[in-house]
């Protein structure tokens, strides 16, 4: 039986600082991000099964995606709590603004190397992650291969 590997895209809109980076970006802003995820397995053989030919159901990967990822990071800043910005962070959600801490730099890079994680946490045992790409602009992206890792 062949592998399949299939695709699902998001987006969601995100802010975030970089504490001590030596650009703009350690101003706090915001991103259009657009991920996409694509997971590998063999289709369901079974014909009894309601997802016979599937390899996952598209809305069973949405379901995963959007509660650990779309859903938490939607309209949220993310900073590093373990930075002076956590001072920031308080003061906003205080002023309940929907803040998110993280234990490292809030880069796509890390980003990504977190949605990799909090995914393959989520997927049935037959299938696996393939790959995550996380762009943050029309021309700059952060990518995941499982076989990088």
């Amino acid at each position: 039986m062949s592998y399949i590997r299939i695709t699902k895209q998001f987006s969601f809109e995100t802010g975030h600082a970089l504490y001590g980076y030596d650009g703009k970006c350690k101003n706090v802003h915001g991103h259009s991000y657009k991920l996409s995820v694509t997971v590998i397995g063999q289709p369901i053989t079974d014909s009894g099964n309601v997802k016979y030919g599937m390899v996952i159901d598209f809305t069973d990967l949405k379901k995963i995606v959007r509660e650990e990822i779309v859903d938490v990071f939607d309209h949220a800043t993310v900073f590093n709590k373990n930075t002076p910005h956590i001072e920031l962070a308080n003061e906003l959600k205080q002023r309940d603004h929907h803040v998110i801490l993280v234990d490292y730099q809030p880069t796509s890079e890390n980003m990504v190397i977190d949605f990799a994680e909090k995914i393959q946490n989520r997927l049935p045992a037959a299938i696996k992650l393939h790959s995550l790409r996380l762009q943050e602009t029309e021309s700059s992206f952060a990518e995941w291969f499982a076989s990088d890792n």
